[in-house]
């Protein structure tokens, strides 16, 4: 009997440099690829920067890689860039428009990490071009999916996902056809309040929702986390990318957080990515794609961990996923408006004006009274899918006074 052959690496063949350009540097996600792409030497060259406000540490980055743009989202610090990147040869800018010019400029591959909603022009102008998209904002996907992806495919850009379970299902993915697939399944580490009471994640302080046992990411996304909401917009994302129904989504509960995601087939074959929870692991799996690059990550050693659990997640203690799901069957501008909604409602509660179990009321607050105005179709361009950002947005803003005095 002959072994089954693995596709061979030609290590003689010569591996062309590849352009890069990374959308919010300064981030967490940002932090992660330079960091690989500092151990990646000679084989990459990064052709611009950006950041929302951090001059510090963009200038010191753009000095580092001898970037040929570096952009502030900012436009009040474009004075201070220009200081910190005087005698650099560095061209900068600031605003919306100069990050929109640092994704357009030409890039082999590009990670869109910039947050919020405020990443998706950003990322279409490097879809425009049909570059490689390794995609961290899961805005992009929640705000206007249908029409981000359906952008991709004219211009022939190739989107790939740099979220670590949108990751893990596209490895999986890989061992099966389309029409024999039956179920995807995203794990969640389940976060800080996992096995805590309705009662008690309802008094959650903000230093409570902080204290992620895992993963180490930005404010947002860790509170998120705590909530489920996180795992909801995956949800959304996941049925964007993949081409997927709500029905063909599943969620479980994995506090070790070594199965990132499972794919089950027609046969039962289920098929699972695992790896320790660093985020390089996924973004280096994008950045070399479809080769693979060396990794920093530690070594996983199962033997060590003991065991891997699994738990169905609480949709009473943890309501967001199921608005998530509700949104993403409801379509047309729902998922647009549960975004937004969320992101006004971390705000809030970021700032002690609710507490941590308003963040879900008034989600669904926001999305049961704007179904009946503004959210009917979904989003058919960016613009579109701003506008009723921007009023979900106002909309969640106007029913915070009264989640607020329900909380007291």
């Amino acid at each position: 009997m002959s072994a089954v052959p693995l596709k061979t690496l030609d290590t003689a063949r010569p591996q062309s440099q590849r352009s890069v350009t990374v959308l919010g540097a300064t981030g967490s996600i940002g932090d992660s690829t330079m960091d690989l792409l500092r151990r990646g030497g000679e084989r990459f060259r990064v052709e611009a920067v950006t950041a929302h406000s951090n001059v510090e540490a963009l200038a010191k980055l753009a000095r580092e890689f001898n970037v040929g743009f570096a952009a502030v989202a900012d436009e009040a610090r474009l004075d201070a860039l220009r200081e910190a990147l005087a005698g650099t040869g560095i061209a900068c800018g600031a605003g919306e428009a100069a990050v929109i010019e640092a994704a357009a400029r030409p890039a082999d591959w590009v990670m869109a990490a910039v947050s919020g909603a405020a990443g998706l022009k950003p990322a279409l102008a490097a879809v425009d071009r049909g570059a490689t998209v390794a995609l961290a904002n899961k805005e992009c996907l929640v705000c206007a999916g249908e029409f981000f992806m359906t952008r991709a495919v004219k211009t022939g850009a190739r989107i790939l996902p740099a979220d670590s379970e949108h990751n893990a299902l596209f490895q999986a993915l890989s061992s099966g056809n389309r029409e024999e697939l039956v179920r995807v399944i995203i794990t969640a580490s389940g976060g800080p309040f996992r096995t805590w009471t309705a009662e008690a994640i309802e008094q959650a302080s903000l230093e409570q929702a902080l204290k992620h046992p895992n993963w180490s990411m930005g404010q947002k996304i860790t509170i998120d986390s705590a909530s489920m909401m996180n795992k909801g917009l995956e949800v959304i994302e996941a049925a964007h990318l993949f081409g997927l129904t709500a029905d063909e989504i599943d969620v479980l509960v994995h506090p070790q957080s070594i199965v990132h995601g499972m794919v089950e087939f027609s046969d039962r074959s289920v098929v699972a990515q695992l790896g320790a929870p660093d985020m390089r692991i996924p973004i280096a799996h994008c950045l070399g794609w479809p080769d693979r690059l060396p990794g920093p990550a530690a070594r996983l050693d199962l033997a060590a961990i003991g065991q891997l659990t699994f738990e169905v997640p609480d949709l009473k203690r943890f309501p967001g996923l199921g608005l998530a799901y509700e949104a993403l069957r409801t379509g047309g501008g729902a998922p647009t408006v549960f975004n937004a909604a969320n992101e006004i409602a971390v705000a809030a509660f970021v700032a002690r004006k609710i507490r941590f179990g308003m963040i879900a009321r008034l989600v669904e607050a926001t999305i049961e009274a704007a179904l009946r105005d503004v959210a009917a179709a979904a989003p058919a361009s960016a613009d579109e899918a701003i506008a009723v950002d921007h009023v979900a947005r106002k909309l969640a803003a106007s029913l915070l006074p009264q989640i607020a005095a329900k909380a007291s």
